[in-house]
């Protein structure tokens, strides 16, 4: 049941990922899958998806999975990215699909920030196109901290 809040207030309280079209597929305890339909409006000069399309499609699934490791404390944080690195792989074109995972223990994260009020740890994140074919890779770094302190 919270997972599926996550996943409908992911995209609410991100106007920026709502205006692209990124849709967020599903959320689990330290992991997502987003999704972005390629159409004009994030599409480059080429005729690929622009690579700040792809930037918030994979930004938005690192936020989901965030949530999704943190869900316990989720109402209580203020969580902000703080550094994000891209790789393109490939060129993108239609369907494109983002698959983000917390590669910590989502249990001792949960722990770490009832114990020291803040954390810090990254997110990975790999987009690929509807073949399966890999289009680009992400890493994002996320900070986390509780609000009642």
């Amino acid at each position: 049941m919270v997972f599926e809040q996550i996943r409908q207030q992911a995209i609410d309280a991100v106007p920026f990922a709502r205006l692209a079209g990124v849709v967020i597929d599903e959320v689990a305890r330290g992991r997502s899958r987003a999704s972005l339909q390629q159409r004009d409006e994030v599409s480059n000069h080429v005729g690929t998806l622009h690579a700040a399309a792809l930037f918030a499609l994979g930004e938005a699934a690192s936020g989901a999975a965030m949530a999704g490791a943190l869900a316990p404390l989720i109402l209580q944080l203020r969580p902000v990215a703080s550094e994000a690195r891209i790789r393109y792989l490939n060129a993108a074109r239609g369907l494109v699909r983002a698959e983000a995972r917390v590669p910590q223990d989502p249990d001792t994260l949960v722990q770490q920030l009832r114990e020291q009020g803040r954390l810090r740890f990254e997110v990975q994140v790999a987009l690929s196109d509807a073949a399966g074919e890999p289009v680009a890779e992400m890493t994002v770094e996320w900070h986390a901290r509780l609000m009642t302190r």
